[in-house]
């Protein structure tokens, strides 16, 4: 095994010191229920309670992985269904990163593994169910995020960037204290961006890799709360701790394209996603609300056909001028506004706000993190074990209509 050091922050252990690209599959995945081990430790029985640790999607929303007391789960999201599982003596895990659907994840250890601390990512390869690669830090991750090309770990203070096919680190990048472990990635094989908290209070910094250029963003006047970018990282929404507003970026200049109000009232955003047609916006929060927004970003004479990277040139010349209002599809309703929006400039911003178009209500005492699924669907999966999909109007907006709902596990428990 061949170990190598990350610069007074980690060590990092792969074996014969790479993954190899053949490592890269499709899961192709057992029954329901049908439970095993890189350690061949006996499965913990279902009846046994288990507390659900964390929730996250995966890159394009089709699954969803659950960090356990007992180890990590992954479900399909449609048809809805428990791909597989794997439960552990050890303990369980607070967080699980998919990449896509291949059969490599990012594990990190709850506080209560004995085997995985919290302050150590495991690189799991689920079709030979061991540990391929190890990242050991001085204290606990927070996050992490992947790509096909890279593994991103975030510390409260600094994120580390490593190459996906021999664990080399690339880049640090120091941040203003990031309890949450914010950072997102672009996932467009071409375009590497990756979004994180700046160095100042409500300030985004946006790493264009491929470019070689960095770019900060003045978001909001208080903390980030939350952010995401579009899947080819040209778009960024972000949200502050006071959780009012909801705003989208252009990542190249920076420049301001929207503004949406969640309300008035002081809210912890728990998501925020953007379909990939960047047409629509939802957002969820502890208010128990999931808000759905109309964007007025288009690629000018897009083509629901087209590829991406051909649309991608037209996006970056258009979308960051003014002329930004004109291009609002016209098979799709706009955001309700104030009746005095016409007074802006005159009355407090208040009164100009965009609010949301469509809306779904959930118990506030749950925090759950919201998708795109297909044909005008939302997706919720919630730390209380628990599945919505609900379906909104493109053109009426309104109160969503619930379609599904799935009591995926049984617990009363919160994530850390």
């Amino acid at each position: 095994m061949t170990t190598l050091s990350s610069p007074n922050s980690s060590t990092v252990s792969p074996p014969r010191g790479t993954i190899s690209p053949a490592a890269f599959g499709t899961y192709e995945s057992p029954m329901p229920g049908d439970s095993h081990s890189g350690h061949s430790e006996p499965a913990i029985s279902d009846n046994d309670e288990t507390e659900l640790h964390f929730v996250s999607w995966n890159q394009d929303y089709s699954c969803f992985a659950a960090g356990t007391s007992r180890g990590f789960r992954v479900y399909n999201c449609d048809p809805f269904k428990e791909t597989f599982r794997r439960d552990l003596k050890s303990g369980g895990f607070g967080i699980v990163e998919m990449l896509f659907r291949c059969n490599i994840l990012a594990l990190v250890g709850a506080k209560a593994n004995t085997q995985y601390p919290p302050n150590k990512v495991i690189i799991w390869d689920d079709h030979q169910s061991r540990c391929i690669g190890e990242f050991s830090f001085r204290s606990e991750v927070r996050a992490v995020k992947l790509r096909r090309d890279c593994i991103v770990v975030v510390l409260e203070h600094k994120i580390y960037v490593y190459n996906f096919m021999d664990l080399k680190l690339l880049h640090q990048i120091e941040t203003v204290a990031n309890p949450r472990g914010l950072c997102c990635l672009s996932h467009q094989l071409n375009i590497s961006v990756l979004a994180c908290p700046g160095l100042r209070r409500g300030q985004i910094r946006v790493e264009h890799f491929g470019l070689n250029m960095t770019k900060l963003i003045k978001a909001h006047d208080s903390q980030i709360a939350c952010l995401t970018l579009t899947i080819d990282g040209l778009l960024l929404a972000t949200a502050s701790t006071r959780g009012t507003l909801i705003r989208l970026f252009n990542t190249i200049d920076g420049t301001q394209l929207q503004e949406v109000r969640r309300g008035v009232d002081r809210a912890d955003i728990y998501s925020i996603a953007l379909s990939p047609n960047v047409q629509w916006l939802v957002v969820s929060s502890d208010k128990g609300t999931i808000h759905v927004y109309s964007l007025r970003v288009r690629v000018v004479g897009e083509d629901a056909s087209a590829d991406a990277a051909v649309r991608t040139p037209t996006l970056l010349c258009q979308n960051s001028s003014a002329s930004l209002d004109a291009l609002i599809s016209p098979s799709t309703g706009a955001n309700p506004g104030s009746s005095l929006s016409f007074m802006k400039g005159v009355l407090p911003k208040y009164f100009s706000s965009e609010w949301s178009f469509a809306q779904f209500h959930l118990p506030e005492c749950t925090q759950y993190i919201a998708a795109f699924g297909s044909q005008n669907t939302i997706i919720t999966a919630g730390t209380d074990g628990s599945f919505y999909r609900c379906s909104f109007d493109p053109v009426n907006g309104g109160e969503m209509v619930q379609r599904e709902y799935v009591r995926f596990l049984k617990t009363e428990s919160r994530p850390r």
